[in-house]
């Protein structure tokens, strides 16, 4: 199992945690991971969707970079969960957690708290 704390910014899982990009809009529930490609630019070219409406997904990937004004690079690593505090809903990691992700739980089941 995959966990997602929206108050702290972390995710964890495989007994370790890490920080994390979050949004206010960020759903809360239980969902199952589907790993899926994207050809959306910032993305890495894969995304771990967890929820779809008809006209939004919202998934963990790496970090989006293509806006510098919002310094995600910078957010990530800061100690202070309210400055993870930028996406629009996903959960954004860096890309070695990202990486790390996808080789023990793409196909787990999330669960998201606040």
């Amino acid at each position: 199992m995959v966990t997602v704390n929206i108050l702290l910014a972390i995710i964890c899982f495989a007994g370790t945690c890490h920080k994390a990009l979050v949004g206010q809009d960020t759903p809360v529930g239980t969902f199952q991971l589907q790993h899926m490609s994207t050809n959306q630019p910032g993305y890495g070219g894969d995304v771990l969707v967890f929820h779809q409406t008809k006209d939004y997904a919202w998934a963990i990937h790496r970090v989006w970079l293509l806006d510098p004004a919002q310094h995600r690079d910078t957010r990530i690593k800061s100690s202070n969960p309210e400055i993870r505090h930028i996406t629009m809903g996903c959960i954004n990691v860096t890309p070695k957690v990202y990486d790390d992700l996808i080789s023990c739980c793409s196909a787990s089941t999330l669960k998201v708290v606040k």
